[in-house]
């Protein structure tokens, strides 16, 4: 249960990510260390949001060189797991 993210560095400062298998899942960091534990939680909120609503879950696409992979919790990999 990886998935490659998107930072975007922003004019105001900060990182912008997004998530190329999860359109709606968008956050933020101050940093590009503070913005991939972020990303984390948001991909841990957006896959759980989808166990909820009984939609699927996306198979982790191929990282370009310029993305990062972020992994799920433990604990979220197997409710997911059980899920699928």
């Amino acid at each position: 249960f990886t998935y490659p993210i998107d930072l975007t560095e922003q004019d105001e400062g900060g990182y912008l990510v997004t998530f190329p298998d999860f359109p709606e899942a968008i956050t933020q960091g101050e940093s590009k260390e503070d913005a991939i534990n972020e990303a984390i939680d948001c991909l841990e909120e957006a896959v759980a949001n989808r166990i909820e609503m009984k939609l699927d879950i996306p198979v982790g696409s191929k990282p370009s060189s310029r993305q990062i992979i972020v992994a799920l919790p433990i604990t979220m990999a197997a409710k997911t797991a059980l899920y699928l």
